[in-house]
């Protein structure tokens, strides 16, 4: 799966998701993670209400499950969750490669239930109809 973070250092998550200069994507499995791209982006990240700063922040996450972020404002974290990704908050400054680990280690122990979900996004559902006789 792939996971996305909200970063200005490209070393922590200290961005917010609407004010974020960059968001560096990983794809995350049960083996460990690695560096997929970074998105930058420019403009007018600062104006408060500018819902269209959003939009190309909201494209380049089209395939990520998760996005780790030091806030979201509650339109955007609207607009996230709609396109079925799940926004983690955590404390400002928090180092990337940390998260990682941890999610890495979480991924292969016992996962949250929304966790198990966004590994599964994206993956073709099977159902095993076996009649009973």
């Amino acid at each position: 799966m792939k996971v996305a973070f909200c970063t200005q250092d490209m070393q922590h998550v200290d961005a917010h998701f609407g004010w974020a200069k960059n968001i560096a994507i990983y794809e995350v499995g049960r083996d460990g993670y690695s560096f997929v791209e970074t998105c930058q982006f420019g403009g007018s990240m600062f104006e408060d209400g500018n819902e269209d700063k959003l939009v190309p922040k909201l494209e380049a996450l089209a395939d990520v499950a998760i996005v780790y972020l030091s806030a979201i404002g509650a339109s955007a974290a609207a607009r996230v969750v709609a396109k079925k990704i799940h926004p983690v908050k955590v404390e400002a400054s928090e180092s990337i490669t940390a998260l990682l680990d941890r999610l890495v280690t979480t991924i292969n122990g016992n996962p949250p239930p929304w966790l198990r979900k966004a590994m599964s996004a994206g993956q073709p559902q099977t159902f095993d109809f076996d009649e009973e006789e």
